[in-house]
């Protein structure tokens, strides 16, 4: 217990230590938008720091490659913190994250956090209508969107959460490719229970990736579920 007490302590402070050795870079890579990929690549940094200070390492299966300067939505299975920064460690193209607004509190990190990323009130239908408007115009400035769209983090013993519909419905408006994500190991190395997890291997499976074009928003719950399959599936070999 007192390993856990101290370890999980420790991750907080990782989290501020990269915030306070690159502050007056990022101050400057959050003062225009058009600046918006020089602190993406500041955040890549500050999640990798966290991740092997945590003696995290991660390998990446890929079955399809992004291209740079084009948008993309990923979307991934939502279990733990770290889903934050293994999603920044292994995504090369510059994409904003939709997130709830919750986590504004936590100190320095939340200050960057509402000012980058795009923060919705799940009790507020005007914020979810907010989030569209921001969300495609992030897109119009060649961006790609990250959801979870568990839409938060499930009770421990669901392996997988049902889907709601938002990044699927703006991945069809802008024709933009969805890109599927499976976490594997997320909630065993830092889950949400303070006195579990441990330091070891991260998996992560980027999967083909599923095309919008000529797709309607009707067909959103269609796409909804193909996505939910994908990576329900590779959640299922993982735990077989």
């Amino acid at each position: 217990m007192i390993f856990w007490i101290l370890w999980r302590v420790w991750f907080y402070v990782l989290i501020a230590l990269p915030i306070i050795a690159m502050l007056p870079l990022l101050l400057i890579s959050i003062a225009s938008e058009k600046w918006y990929p020089f602190f993406f690549k500041l955040a890549r940094v500050w999640a990798k720091v966290i991740l092997f200070g945590m003696g995290f390492y991660y390998k990446v299966e890929r079955d399809e490659e992004t291209q740079i300067g084009r948008s993309y939505m990923f979307s991934a299975n939502h279990t733990s913190m770290t889903d934050i920064m293994l999603m920044l460690a292994i995504n090369k193209n510059p994409f904003v994250f939709v997130g709830k607004k919750e986590l504004v509190k936590i100190p320095l990190f939340g200050f960057f956090y509402k000012r980058t990323c795009i923060l919705v009130d799940r009790n507020s239908s005007k914020s979810r209508t907010e989030v569209y408007a921001r969300a495609q115009q992030r897109l119009n400035q060649g961006l790609s969107i990250c959801i979870f769209p568990e839409g938060k983090v499930p009770e421990e013993h669901i392996l997988l959460d049902e889907f709601k519909d938002g990044a699927f419905r703006l991945a069809i408006e802008h024709q933009i490719p969805i890109v599927p994500i499976t976490f594997a190991d997320n909630k065993k190395r830092l889950s949400y229970t303070f006195f579990s997890g441990s330091p070891g291997l991260m998996r992560a499976k980027v999967h083909h990736f599923i095309e919008t074009k000529d797709l309607k928003v009707e067909d959103k719950q269609k796409i909804r579920e193909q996505t939910r399959q994908v990576i329900l599936n590779q959640l299922l070999i993982y735990e077989a």
